[in-house]
């Protein structure tokens, strides 16, 4: 069964080749976690691991560019196969811009997901601005579509989700699994 979502939302989802995704506050939940030695730690979330990885199946490029630099995070992209990396960018809309230069996009196939200010510019730069419900007003306020699932609680794979039922696509996936518990 697939969500009702309004027409606007499905039109611009229905083109996406390209999703990048911010790290802290949307593929975690935003609080960092460090050892008394000093080590970071950070939890992703299991269900946006399983729709990156539906969604790189179905066609669609995803991307990470963080400001922060972490070895998790480098981690985590590799064991999803996330080909396109880039740590250390306070510049997002210019790395998001960069990156659909390199991909040969225009940013009306691009999706940019992200909770705070520094992400700004990269939401209104894609052909689709995203934020979550625990990411700052202002972002949310500017972003074409704010998820109903806070970041690291899954809201990657809500917007996964999201573009393979605009590219119809997400009918015919959940299918294959019924057929794989018959």
């Amino acid at each position: 069964m697939e969500r009702p979502l309004p027409d606007d939302l499905i039109s611009k989802a229905a083109g996406i080749r390209l999703l990048a995704l911010d790290v802290d506050g949307v593929l975690t939940d935003g609080r960092l976690y460090f050892t008394a030695q000093g080590d970071e730690m950070k939890a992703f979330n299991i269900l946006d691991g399983h729709g990156i990885k539906q969604l790189q199946r179905a066609g669609v490029d995803v991307a990470i560019i963080t400001g922060r630099n972490s070895p998790l995070t480098a981690r985590r992209a590799r064991d999803l196969g996330i080909k396109h990396l880039q740590q250390g960018r306070e510049d997002k809309e210019i790395a998001l811009r960069e990156l659909l230069q390199e991909l040969n996009l225009p940013a009306e196939q691009s999706a940019y997901m992200g909770d705070d200010l520094p992400d700004l510019g990269a939401i209104m730069h894609a052909g689709l601005g995203l934020s979550v419900p625990n990411g700052h007003w202002y972002v949310r306020e500017q972003a074409d579509y704010t998820t109903e699932t806070a970041g690291g609680e899954g809201a990657v794979r809500e917007i996964c989700d999201l573009i393979l039922q605009a590219q119809n696509k997400l009918a015919d996936l959940h299918l294959t699994y019924h057929a794989r518990g018959a």
